[in-house]
């Protein structure tokens, strides 16, 4: 987490600070409360370039994939029952779609080329009259690849369907222009960019005119659609971090940039090295990388007291297996089971990437040898 974050979370945490429930408005201390999360509110919308008032808090981007998903889905089944995302999804995105077809819609899974890229042809392609929503990440959370989620919004925009964009991955490290590209509903997670864990949001376009079904019914929060006690801290933590990531945002890019390409020019020195995904349209502060001869499994479990890598994604908590991102990219064989996902960001430094070569490379070498007796 950003620093600033923690110390804005801080504040609103003890008796001498804002700790009041938000919505207890019958005394001062709610008040406040309630006041600093509208002022969250407003500065994550001026940032998105949108209303505040439809800005939904969530636990984060996998509820809100839940909640927009699902709750169009629910709402609006008598206008169509077909979905359209692809099968490089995360899977809060996936998984909420496979709920989904055994309720009786149909979805389908569009498959990216072989660089993890999504042509706008194959989304119109596959457009019925029963289409009621397409859903498509910004940045894949495995290979960093940008998907053209301008071009495609724009080519929706006149369709008479819903277009939602999970935005974990890009959120503060790309430009989000709410008025510039008609995206319908939009997830968010604020511990991808530098803020805390469990909390998010959902943008959802003209939110009073727009029906969505709520995931849980309870106390009327969130305009009911996400009721609960609101966690002050947490929004507050939230906004001070994409706050910090808009402002930071180039400097940033240009810093996963320079450490990338010194990680890159690293593993080059191997034999048997493969960058999946696209290396051009892509954020540069994950890469995807493949061992010729060496096993996921078996580098991980040799670097897991050094560095902190992983196969496929983090939704997989617990598990080594093959990476559904990688598979849907049509990559198999001995490239997709030793493909690993390496991330840094803001606090990585040149010491920290150059040390991380060194361990990566010493790694693999000695697990080919070890092969080879």
């Amino acid at each position: 987490m950003a620093p600033e974050a923690v110390a804005a979370m801080a504040k609103c945490l003890t008796l001498e600070g804002d700790f009041a429930n938000p919505a207890s408005l019958q005394h001062g201390f709610g008040e406040r409360a309630h006041a600093l999360i509208e002022e969250a509110r407003s500065d994550i919308a001026q940032i998105l370039k949108c209303k505040a008032g439809d800005l939904v808090f969530t636990s984060g981007a996998t509820e809100a994939n839940n909640l927009a998903i699902k709750g169009i889905a629910l709402a609006y089944q008598n206008k169509g029952t077909h979905i359209i995302t692809s099968a490089t999804e995360h899977k809060a995105v996936l998984d909420t779609c496979k709920y989904l077809e055994g309720l009786g819609f149909t979805v389908t899974y569009l498959r990216p080329d072989h660089q993890g890229i999504i042509s706008l042809d194959a989304v119109l392609a596959a457009l019925t009259d029963q289409t009621l929503l397409v859903s498509l990440m910004h940045v894949n959370n495995e290979t960093g690849v940008i998907q053209a989620i301008d071009a495609i919004a724009h080519a929706l925009k006149d369709k008479d369907l819903f277009f939602h964009v999970d935005a974990a991955q890009s959120a503060g490290k790309l430009t989000i222009d709410l008025t510039q590209t008609p995206i319908d509903l939009l997830s968010i997670s604020a511990h991808k960019l530098y803020g805390p864990k469990g909390i998010g949001c959902l943008y959802l376009r003209n939110r009073k005119q727009t029906r969505l079904a709520p995931l849980m019914q309870g106390g009327g929060q969130e305009y009911g659609l996400r009721p609960g006690t609101l966690p002050t801290h947490q929004i507050v933590g939230m906004a001070t971090a994409f706050k910090m990531a808009h402002d930071l945002m180039s400097r940033d890019y240009q810093h996963c940039q320079h450490l990338a390409q010194l990680l890159t020019t690293q593993l080059r020195q191997l034999d048997g090295v493969q960058f999946n995904g696209d290396q051009v349209n892509k954020l540069p502060n994950i890469l995807n990388v493949s061992f010729a001869d060496v096993g996921a499994d078996s580098l991980l479990i040799a670097l897991r007291d050094q560095l902190a890598i992983a196969s496929g994604s983090a939704c997989n908590t617990g598990t080594i297996e093959a990476s559904h991102v990688l598979r849907g990219m049509g990559i198999e064989g001995d490239r997709l089971y030793g493909a690993v996902r390496i991330s840094l960001g803001r606090y990585t430094t040149v010491a920290d990437i150059q040390q991380a070569g060194r361990q990566i490379c010493t790694a693999v070498t000695h697990l080919r040898q070890l092969a080879l007796e």
